[in-house]
């Protein structure tokens, strides 16, 4: 075997696993002082921290799901209809296997499914910060994935974290030329969430360059293509046929919900109607520098170049969540799967001491320890 093809072969399963391990034992490490924070709160609260994790907002849905299956709906005092159609099935598919082959609960299968994808996501993001600008940077990628504000939902029976990790490893196959492979995970990421669309339009972005530049036709390639969209597909001609709504049906069951893309109308007005009282004030400020930070975050994504799967992914992801109307305590949440965002950052801690980059992780990790428990005792995720 020759140096080339060494380099080209993929490492054997032992070894990514040992140099993935310290990013996978960070990222446990953080998760495990969220969910330990938040049951210290749950406990002066009187709140158990199960049923905010399993037993609460989508949760509940998801779980509706796995254990009847669809059709479930309410209607709301406003008229409006709330139905289980819009939430996509891979999660619930995976809640009843689980809780078939084992004496777990079907809530409690979600979180087990949940943690497990929370780890192969951190995985994809140290794979992918790993092949791009080296092992530290990926450590910190991974970490970084976990100190977010919100990072106590990759901890809840909700579908973020398994998406995430369909995404990641979708991506990073696109990025070592398994077609394939990417169009295999795409799917599965279409079955997740709607933002699946965002994985599957980085394939076919990445595949058109490809054949563009190459002038030829690989005939993987095309498979990964066909296969992306097939999961997303299915679901929603399915709804559209049980609903007599047609091609058209899915978004009508978003429209009950109060979901639609606006181009950010909506969202706009409601940071502009917070300017009525000083505190809306200082609430509508932080709205706008966390937006800002967004952008910027992805200017730099740009700047430095990252390849073009991660920018269409990561630019979908960000507009969708940033320009659709609905509720808008949400749009964290909705960024998370975002993390091609946090790899200029995790570059810049990557090349501190690292004393320093683990006192700053550190540092952030308590904070958005405490902010999780806070907000899972507050208004929480919807």
């Amino acid at each position: 075997m020759t140096d080339l093809d060494q380099r080209l072969s993929p490492p054997p399963a032992g070894h990514a696993l040992r140099r993935a391990a310290p990013a996978l034992l960070v990222y446990a490490g953080v998760r495990a002082l969220g969910v330990a924070v938040l049951a210290v709160w749950g406990a002066a609260a009187g709140k158990s921290p199960h049923t905010l994790l399993t037993a609460r907002w989508d949760s509940l849905w998801y779980t509706r799901v796995a254990e009847h299956g669809y059709g479930w709906e309410v209607t709301l005092p406003d008229g409006s209809v709330h139905s289980n159609l819009a939430f996509f099935p891979l999660l619930p598919w995976l809640e009843r296997l689980v809780s078939a082959v084992s004496p777990l609960s079907y809530a409690d299968a979600g979180l087990v499914v949940s943690w497990l994808a929370s780890l192969f996501a951190a995985a994809g993001i140290f794979a992918i910060a790993d092949r791009l600008y080296g092992r530290r940077a990926g450590i910190c990628a991974a970490a970084l994935w976990a100190v977010l504000p919100v990072g106590i939902v990759q901890s809840m029976a909700y579908s973020e974290s398994l998406f995430t990790a369909l995404a990641a490893w979708s991506l990073y196959a696109v990025l070592r030329g398994r077609w394939v492979t990417a169009g295999v995970l795409a799917s599965f990421a279409g079955l997740t969430r709607p933002v699946g669309a965002a994985v599957v339009a980085a394939i076919w972005a990445a595949a058109a360059v490809q054949m563009y530049r190459e002038r030829r036709t690989d005939l993987r390639m095309l498979l990964g293509v066909v296969l992306a969209p097939l999961g997303a597909a299915a679901y929603v001609l399915w709804v559209g046929h049980r609903t007599g709504g047609g091609l058209f049906g899915y978004l009508d069951v978003q429209a009950g919900w109060g979901n639609g893309f606006d181009f950010g109308y909506a969202f706009v007005r409601f940071i502009g109607e917070k300017f009525t009282s000083v505190p809306g004030a200082l609430a509508g400020l932080g709205l706008i520098v966390g937006v800002g930070l967004v952008v910027w975050l992805y200017v730099l994504c740009v700047r430095r170049k990252q390849p073009l799967p991660l920018l269409v992914y990561c630019g979908i992801v960000v507009v969708l969540a940033l320009c659709a109307a609905g509720y808008f305590g949400s749009k964290p949440r909705l960024l998370m799967p975002a993390f091609p965002l946090l790899l200029p950052v995790a570059v810049a801690l990557a090349r501190l001491r690292t004393s320093r980059s683990a006192a700053v992780l550190g540092v952030v990790a308590v904070a958005s320890a405490v902010y999780g428990a806070f907000w899972l005792h507050g208004s929480g995720p919807p």
